[in-house]
């Protein structure tokens, strides 16, 4: 392919389309080619990030995309990560690290345009060191109303001269007009650009589908290189959205009877601005382990265990916890040597008091009381890749978090602590550890009094690998491959029709 990298845009007609499923299935199919690939996104927005091992914070999604290029993640991979804070702000981390909160006006405003040339330099760099790179669009390419400063559908695709394929979600509906709209509300430049569609999360049979793919091509003078059929567990680890989680894979792979009588219950309290709620998959893909999210009291009444995840508003989370009655529950439980688990923000809440001026600025707020913690936000975020031991198992996990914690008793636990049945620490991922996940899980139904048997053979990076096969599997059975090469080498093709009326 040349001293400078071929390049993709995978660009969707709405949120969810499935791009990044889409970018993580093309990556695992080309370097099962033997192409040296990489991802790549512009900008992303999500609470569900990751840290590289140079110490950098990035969306999971785009980690998750390397392991399916089977390179290692990097900040070039996303150098603008947006990490909402409320409605109207976010905290803006630029190359891994945070550098501040900004409002989306001010973002739009000013802000993204002036980090467009640092997005242009990381993808080059990306481009000079690899065979191709595929890139996720994020939202819609046609927002009109934020084009001028788009720097990561139509404004890195141009910048790049990237051909862009529209993925579009077939089980929403209004696909056809999805793909039609989308490109005639594109201006004539970014209409060149725009090389194909790919169909996703088909139902039935194709060929009832195939009248209005030719009619589309008619009509936009492009063809459909794919319709991937509808396929359960797919969701890798995705920006955000409760709802993404739910439907995650290894949660719906599994299907395995639990070894004892027992299956264990697992409760997620779903406070607001929960981040890294893929923690709790690997609890999921142990057979004979349910997993569900709650807002309820009551709904804690049956679960062996009771976790409380990671949020971006530690003291918001508080106030929910309280206001649902979910707070009382989580002490009756403690006091009643039911496992609980706080992990990052979780894990402070848990604790007897935060002192916060740079998340929320509430000043002293005091924690649910159930472990020796006290903690104070700094302005430097920690961003950390540890390892360590716990219940004589060896543990790696990631760090994200303000919130500096004074552990004041209790046990030691992967850098926080436990009292009794309460466990918390600041460690995202370290459940993925699959000896310390099993002895986990057998201190949790020990306390419960389940007769429960962790499955001695599930591993988690074994089914995520399984996982990302089979999206490369997905791509290569379903998608006119032909055509996606030439378009990663050859770029868009000349002369395709411009769809009136164009950008406004």
């Amino acid at each position: 392919m040349g001293k400078r990298g071929g390049g993709l845009l995978v660009a969707g007609t709405t949120s969810d389309a499935g791009k990044s499923v889409v970018t993580a299935g093309i990556c695992r199919w080309l370097v099962r080619k033997g192409v040296k690939v990489a991802p790549f996104k512009a900008q992303n927005m999500s609470l569900n990030s990751y840290v590289t091992r140079e110490g950098a914070e990035i969306g999971r999604a785009q980690a998750m995309q390397a392991a399916a290029a089977r390179v290692e993640p990097s900040a070039l991979m996303n150098p603008v990560l947006l990490k909402p804070g409320g409605d109207r702000s976010s905290q803006v981390v630029l190359m891994g690290k945070p550098v501040g909160e900004l409002s989306a006006r001010g973002y739009h405003q000013g802000r993204q345009e002036q980090l467009f040339g640092t997005v242009t330099e990381c993808l080059e760099e990306l481009r000079r060191t690899h065979d191709a790179v595929i890139c996720e669009g994020a939202g819609s390419p046609a927002e009109i109303n934020l084009r001028r400063t788009d720097i990561v559908n139509m404004g890195i695709a141009r910048a790049a001269r990237l051909p862009v394929v529209i993925v579009g979600d077939i089980d929403r509906g209004g696909v056809f007009a999805s793909f039609f709209g989308t490109t005639a509300l594109l201006s004539p430049e970014d209409q060149e650009l725009v090389a194909g569609y790919l169909v996703n999360k088909f139902r039935g049979d194709v060929s009832l589908l195939e009248p209005g793919l030719e009619m589309l091509r008619g009509l936009t003078g492009r063809a459909t290189v794919g319709v991937l059929p509808f396929a359960h567990g797919l969701g890798i680890d995705e920006e955000d959205g409760l709802r993404v989680s739910l439907r995650g894979a290894v949660r719906e792979s599994v299907v395995a009877p639990p070894l004892g009588r027992d299956v264990l219950r697992v409760a997620v309290c779903a406070v607001p601005l929960m981040s890294n709620f893929t923690d709790v998959d690997a609890l999921a893909a142990e057979p004979g382990v349910i997993v569900r999210f709650v807002d309820r009291p009551e709904e804690l009444a049956d679960a062996d265990l009771a976790v409380v995840p990671g949020t971006r508003g530690t003291v918001r989370a508080l106030a929910w916890l309280r206001e649902r009655g979910l707070a009382d529950a989580l002490a009756r439980r403690a006091a009643e040597g039911r496992p609980v688990l706080g992990v990052c923000g979780g894990f402070q809440a848990l604790g007897e008091r935060i002192e916060d001026e740079v998340e929320s600025k509430a000043g002293t707020v005091e924690g649910l009381g159930l472990l020796p913690v006290r903690v104070r936000f700094a302005v430097e975020k920690t961003l950390a890749r540890p390892v360590g031991e716990a219940l004589g198992e060896r543990v790696e996990g990631y760090e994200i978090h303000h919130g500096v914690a004074e552990v004041l008793g209790g046990e030691p636990f992967l850098d926080g602590c436990r009292v009794g049945s309460v466990w918390g620490t600041h460690w995202h991922g370290s459940l993925e550890s699959d000896g310390f996940r099993r002895a986990f899980l057998r201190e949790v139904a020990r306390a419960a009094g389940r007769d429960f048997v962790p499955a001695p053979d599930t591993s988690f990076a074994a089914l995520r690998e399984e996982q990302l096969d089979r999206l490369g599997d997905l791509i290569e059975e379903h998608a006119d491959t032909d055509a996606l090469l030439r378009l990663i080498e050859k770029g868009a093709p000349v002369g395709v029709p411009f769809i009136p009326p164009g950008a406004p």
